[in-house]
């Protein structure tokens, strides 16, 4: 599984270490398809326009490496020491993982407590996805 509590965990380590758990710091972690784990987070800008998602920085290193995503997990530091919460990838960071194909998986929250997170696979988590009309001949990426 690409997904684990191992990657979970490495994403609450880098998160922890670099804000001290401040509220809604957060950090992701990725694993490749060579099991090496990524991970990364988003520096602070003042204008919030340009900001990055905390995946953001795995996912160029991955592509730095020539290397295939297989599993991501975000995690934001909740306020009033209620633990890190897993969140689900926005829309910009589903279609940067999708170049990695439908079946990357992702970690998604548990909709009655957000510590808790189970796995989804992105054609799971966005069934409806537009290049999903494409032939595999057309379509420039791997799937």
């Amino acid at each position: 599984m690409a997904v684990d509590q191992e990657l979970v965990d490495a994403a609450i380590a880098l998160a922890r270490d670099r804000f001290g758990g401040t509220a809604w710091s957060g950090a992701a972690a990725l694993r490749l398809d060579d099991g090496t784990v990524l991970t990364s987070t988003a520096p602070d800008f003042p204008n919030q326009a340009v900001g990055l998602c905390h995946e953001t920085g795995a996912i160029c290193e991955a592509f730095k490496l020539g290397r295939r995503v297989t599993g991501s997990v975000c995690v934001t530091a909740a306020d009033e020491d209620r633990g890190y919460w897993v969140l689900a990838p926005c829309g910009v960071c589903q279609e940067r993982l999708f170049t990695h194909g439908p079946d990357v998986e992702v970690a998604v929250p548990e909709p009655a407590d957000p510590r808790r997170w189970r796995v989804l696979r992105l054609r799971d988590v966005q069934p409806h996805w537009f290049a999903r009309v494409f032939p595999d001949d057309v379509w420039p990426y791997e799937r």
